[in-house]
């Protein structure tokens, strides 16, 4: 069992499926855009899905046609899905019949629009996925404001987080209630470097 919340991002192979489900992580994240250069094709999904238990399965997507992302989730039996448009979350969260999760790019917003955001899809949104674009690290002014928001909103953080220490120093110092990590490709199939994945991981695992 981990002490918080944790999703991985970009899951593209087996290997780190199979780890990250065995350390007990919650969630693990698809790529379903075909454009997108961690893009798991269904076959390749169905394949790595079938040695998995007790995990939940994230569809990650940056589509903007509803009708088009609710056929693309006919091909994934998934759990959970992730967009990165808000304003399709008012019809997903009736056509879907899925938990949803929100996507955000923090270089995009300040600190009361992100506010703003939050407090306008809260009741559409299972988790506000918080991500960096340009590797924004976590500083004090960060934390600040992630120890307020999470006091009002269901935030995991997924950005900064580069060794266990930022990952213990983010959870002792605000509400969040997760954090999001991102998978990374195999040396060559069945033979994988998990790096800092694993140090946090096991930082995280509870006595």
């Amino acid at each position: 069992m981990l002490s918080t919340t944790v999703k991985i991002s970009n899951v593209t192979n087996l290997s780190d499926a199979r780890y990250c489900a065995g350390m007990g992580v919650d969630m693990l994240g698809f790529s379903v855009d075909a454009d997108s250069p961690n893009y798991v094709a269904p076959k390749k999904f169905e394949e790595i899905r079938s040695w998995l238990a007790g995990v939940k399965l994230v569809a990650e997507s940056s589509q903007t046609e509803p009708q088009q992302l609710l056929e693309l989730l006919k091909e994934y039996p998934v759990d959970a899905l992730q967009v990165e448009e808000p304003n399709l979350l008012p019809y997903l969260r009736s056509e879907a019949s899925l938990p949803l999760l929100l996507r955000v790019n923090v270089d995009t917003y300040g600190a009361d629009e992100l506010d703003a955001l939050m407090s306008r899809y809260q009741a559409e949104v299972d988790y506000f996925l918080l991500e960096s674009d340009q590797n924004a690290g976590l500083t004090d002014e960060w934390n600040g404001f992630l120890n307020q928001l999470s006091a009002q909103y269901p935030i995991l953080v997924g950005f900064g987080l580069n060794d266990e220490q930022e990952v213990k120093d983010l959870l002792s110092t605000t509400s969040v209630q997760g954090v999001a990590l991102r998978g990374s490709e195999e040396i060559r199939p069945g033979y994988k470097d998990f790096g800092s994945m694993m140090d946090i991981l096991e930082a995280l695992e509870e006595d």
